[in-house]
């Protein structure tokens, strides 16, 4: 199964199981999505609950919240990150704070999902990871599934919170082939050990985690033994898996697409220093995207993208 079959079996089963489910945006009835994950879904539910919309991300994730306080359980596709910026009022001043604003009368049960990250020559408007930028937001709850299993479990648990969550699947990773999980629901706000180490810890998440798998294999040939952690959710953060394993380690490497420049690796390195800080045996490093908007040529986009190869130079600068 691919990662992308993984998103659409998952809303397949949501959709079968609960009348109120529907899936709303651009392109995602009779074209089946920008990135096909919604192909044939249309055939099976009709257009009453595959509903393409206008152009107009404000408006459609608008009428989601609207349909969430209405009892409804929506599933907004958003087509890119980028293009998500112009729903960013209807998702920070209502769908974040109505919980809040009303003593807790009411709740947006509402998943908007989007494409993030580069790495597919489409330049600067469709090819930033901003998922950081939302985890700055109480009210919400954002998830970055980087395998296939969790592309489906983390798709069936936010369906299942009270609250609105945004799930942020790269857009490299849908072809991706992989074990889909046993139907088990997973808990947001849990990460995952890929890999057992003991001389650094590798933080990863989204499509920056098979790339550290990767720097990781390349580590134990020098002779370093790296543990990898796929942070799965940004807000609620596992913190607590986090430090227990520079605890282990007491070296960390922190990957993420996103600029360095208040990205949401600054975030994790905060929380080992405040929690880790007497563990350490060398400072938090950090592997991040260039400061540039995404350059279309393909060996200036690469080169603005963590690699292996920067990864293996950064934990090599630890010891």
């Amino acid at each position: 199964m691919t990662y992308r079959e993984a998103v659409r079996d998952a809303m397949r089963e949501a959709m079968r199981a609960d009348p109120r489910v529907f899936l709303m945006g651009e392109d995602v009835g009779k074209y089946g999505g920008a990135f096909a994950v919604s192909h044939g879904l249309l055939e099976e539910f009709g257009p009453t609950r595959i509903r393409d919309t206008p152009l107009s991300e404000s408006t459609f994730v608008g009428a989601g919240i609207g349909a969430a306080l209405g009892g409804m359980r929506p599933i907004v596709e958003v087509m890119t990150i980028n293009f998500s910026l112009l729903a960013l009022d209807q998702i920070v001043n209502n769908a974040a704070t109505l919980r809040h604003m009303s003593g807790g009368q009411f709740g947006v049960p509402l998943l908007v999902r989007m494409a993030t990250g580069g790495g597919r020559q489409l330049a600067a408007q469709h090819s930033h990871s901003l998922e950081g930028w939302y985890a700055h937001i109480p009210g919400i709850k954002v998830v970055t599934p980087a395998t296939v299993a969790d592309a489906r479990g983390l798709l069936l648990a936010a369906l299942k919170q009270a609250d609105p969550v945004m799930m942020f699947e790269h857009a490299t990773l849908y072809p991706l082939e992989g074990e889909s999980e046993d139907g088990t629901i997973m808990e947001i706000g849990r990460a995952a050990l890929r890999r057992r180490g003991k001389d650094v810890s590798l933080i990863a998440y989204g499509g920056a985690l098979g790339k550290t798998e990767r720097a990781a294999a390349q580590l134990a040939q020098l002779g370093i033994d790296a543990e990898v952690i796929d942070l799965r959710s940004l807000r609620p953060l596992d913190t607590e898996m986090i430090l227990a394993s520079v605890t282990r380690t007491h070296r960390a490497v922190i990957v993420e697409e996103a600029w360095k420049t208040g990205g949401f690796a600054a975030e994790v390195c905060a929380r080992i220093m405040e929690g880790a800080f007497d563990a350490l045996d060398a400072p938090v490093a950090r592997v991040c995207g260039a400061e540039v908007p995404m350059p279309y040529a393909q060996a200036l986009e690469q080169a603005a993208l963590p690699q292996p190869e920067s990864i293996v130079k950064a934990v090599q600068g630890l010891f």
